[in-house]
């Protein structure tokens, strides 16, 4: 097991340095440049400054070889400044990145609470009246598009109920856990009404497809109860599929749901990766996607192990 824990850190170590090869020069070939910005912002600038102040930040460089020093720089960890706040990337990054993993491991945490169940119960009891509910809801959550969803939550709890605020990430003036609280809540019930429904479908097939194996059928005929079957031998078969969509799904959710953060002017990682493209703050844009890579290889890698612990069957030893 360590071996092959040790090989796909490996891996995503290669993976890693391909795509940061891959964003930098995407983001080197997107036009403009943080100099050409500032000079087309200052009327008084010359050309001759202009020249002078691309040698000092290495912009007249090749691509690759401003690549190669970006690199070690940030092996060492350093990885710039950012241009439109001002300050060290990791400074505008790790407090974005501790809202995203409140925001999504809520959401996520949620929904799958809620799957499992619901899937569960619309596989025992197959074109049931139930398993016709269950399924409405779950094709219901996958069709609403996530920007009216979100603005009919808006509406109904912060303009007619006045309950919840309508965004941000605390009042201003107060930062408590209950204020932090209050404006989580319509954030994290958009997104768990739109990730729910993906997975009691997944669950949903997989629990059928487990109900109609032979040792279920060997269990029932021993005398096994309802509950006694469905915990002890059918969940822990069906979570495998369940567990490769969760992996996605925290990899695709880490990097931020973009349209409920700009809704709800969330501070995530997917408004400030979207608004430092737009910016050109390339320093954070790049370490953004990097962190967003490194997170769905590294749930990729959790989803293996799990795979492991859910059957043991399943080795990695050779």
């Amino acid at each position: 097991m360590l071996r092959f824990v040790c090989g796909r850190l490996l891996d995503s170590a290669v993976v890693l340095a391909v795509m940061s090869f891959l964003i930098y020069l995407l983001i080197g070939l997107m036009p403009g440049d943080p100099i050409d910005l500032m000079a087309s912002g200052d009327p008084t600038i010359t050309p001759e400054d202009v020249a002078r102040l691309k040698t000092i930040y290495g912009l007249d460089r090749p691509l690759h070889e401003r690549y190669l020093a970006w690199l070690g720089d940030a092996l060492s960890g350093q990885f710039g400044y950012s241009r439109l706040y001002a300050v060290p990337v990791l400074d505008v990054l790790l407090p974005r990145l501790g809202n995203t993993c409140l925001l999504m491991g809520a959401s996520l945490a949620l929904a799958t609470a809620l799957a499992i169940p619901a899937g569960i119960l619309a596989a025992l009891r197959p074109r049931g009246w139930l398993d016709y509910g269950i399924n409405l809801i779950a094709f219901a959550g996958i069709s609403v598009p996530s920007f009216w969803l979100a603005l009919v939550l808006i509406l109904l709890f912060s303009v007619e109920l006045g309950w919840l605020p309508a965004s941000g990430t605390r009042s201003v003036g107060a930062g408590g856990p209950a204020d932090r609280l209050l404006h989580l809540a319509l954030p994290v019930v958009t997104l768990t009404l739109l990730t729910v429904g993906g997975l009691i479908r997944f669950v949903r097939a997989s629990m059928l497809d487990v109900l109609r194996q032979d040792f279920i059928r060997t269990a029932r005929a021993k005398g096994l109860g309802v509950a006694g079957m469905v915990l002890r031998h059918a969940l822990r078969n069906a979570m495998l599929p369940v567990i490769t969509l969760l992996a996605l799904q925290f990899g695709a959710l880490f990097s931020g749901a973009l349209v409920v953060e700009t809704i709800f002017a969330y501070l995530g990682m997917g408004k400030l990766i979207y608004d430092s493209i737009m910016g050109n703050d390339f320093n954070v844009a790049l370490v953004g996607l990097l962190f967003a890579t490194l997170v769905t290889l590294l749930a990729n890698l959790a989803a293996d192990l799990g795979y492991a612990w859910l059957d043991p069957r399943i080795s990695y030893d050779r």
